[in-house]
């Protein structure tokens, strides 16, 4: 099905962000509010993620102009987790295109935990969406490359530009996720028996492993976030990494799965489009304008920090970067006045 995407060029119109100091302003009272909040747990369910320290927290915003606010914790590494999926997935969209991803890995949410096997089975095979892992896997295996090695070698150097500095894997947590991925693999080869997965399956989810394993901080999701929030453009290197449409693709689908289940909740409360991983992280796109990268391991019931999830939504308020939010037009000379209160 051709789409209106393929035939009508797709004019921007953005806002901006207030001042440096305002947004350091509000980045660091972002960090106070919320950093004693002691709700949620620490992921346990992968053995290398349940030491981490839960009194850990940053919050970073990356502006497309490569102004970086980093606040607290913002140089302690983790793991990026599913925050991954949502690059590879424009990876994949830049190297094959739009109709092709899309049919092959869908855009629609499933309203189901994003590990179920039960929403496969009910799309006869479709994964539906890259932002559960039968989706992620669908889209691992469109990465370029002849070995489970050079796909692995793509995905590493893609997130790596958008992050603006080489990423490096983490060896304890691949070990440790290798070790308890038994659910991944048999979704990978429930997908390989609906023709959803060409490659052999033990070699995507491997893949798919490492590409979750990659070591992060605050300031890369949040400078890996604004290069989509600039067209593909990384603000701090200036490389392009992606075109301007794989952008509005990907940030299209973050918006209505990227939080799973819980994702027309977030849209509702929040209003970005924005990716969590089970290490804490979050990373929230403001088109045009830049990203909000935070990070603290406590996570509520759905995997989502706790703290990165307040903060986010101070920052989403108070800097104005709800996509849903307007005010009324005013013309010159004639001051607005609401129907209630008109003479």
């Amino acid at each position: 099905m051709r789409t209106l995407a393929a035939e009508v060029r797709q004019e921007v119109a953005t806002g901006s962000l207030p001042g440096w100091d305002r947004v350091e302003e509000l980045a660091r009272a972002a960090h106070a509010r919320y950093r004693d909040l002691d709700d949620g747990a620490v992921a346990d369910y992968i053995p290398a993620l349940a030491d981490a320290d839960p009194a850990l927290f940053a919050v970073c915003v990356a502006e497309t102009d490569g102004s970086v606010h980093a606040v607290g914790d913002a140089g302690v590494e983790f793991s990026v987790q599913s925050i991954s999926k949502a690059f590879v997935y424009a990876l994949v969209c830049e190297q094959l295109g739009h109709e092709a991803v899309r049919e092959r890995v869908g855009v629609n949410n499933t309203g189901l935990p994003f590990n179920s096997v039960v929403a496969v089975e009910l799309q006869q095979g479709h994964p539906m969406n890259p932002m559960v892992n039968a989706g992620a896997l669908a889209t691992t295996a469109l990465v370029p490359g002849a070995t489970p090695q050079e796909r692995w070698e793509h995905v590493r150097e893609g997130l790596s530009r958008f992050a603006g500095r080489e990423l490096v894997l983490d060896e304890e947590v691949h070990r440790s996720e290798s070790a308890t991925n038994a659910r991944n693999q048999a979704i990978a080869r429930l997908l390989q028996s609906y023709g959803r997965i060409d490659h052999e399956p033990a070699g995507v989810v491997d893949v798919y492993t490492r590409q979750c394993a990659l070591r992060v901080d605050a300031r890369d999701i949040a400078v890996m976030g604004a290069t989509l929030a600039d067209g593909g453009v990384n603000p701090v290197t200036r490389e392009r990494v992606v075109s301007e449409d794989v952008c509005r693709d990907t940030l299209a689908v973050l918006a209505s799965t990227g939080m799973y289940e819980r994702s027309g909740d977030w849209l509702f409360e929040i209003g970005l489009p924005a990716k969590s991983g089970v290490a804490g992280g979050i990373v929230a796109v403001a088109p045009g304008k830049g990203a909000i990268g935070t990070f603290s391991p406590r996570l509520d019931a759905a995997g989502n920090s706790v703290r990165g999830q307040r903060a986010t939504a101070y920052l989403s308020r108070t800097l104005g970067l709800n996509l849903f939010a307007s005010a009324p037009h005013t013309l010159p000379g004639r001051p607005h006045q609401d129907p209630e209160v008109a003479p």
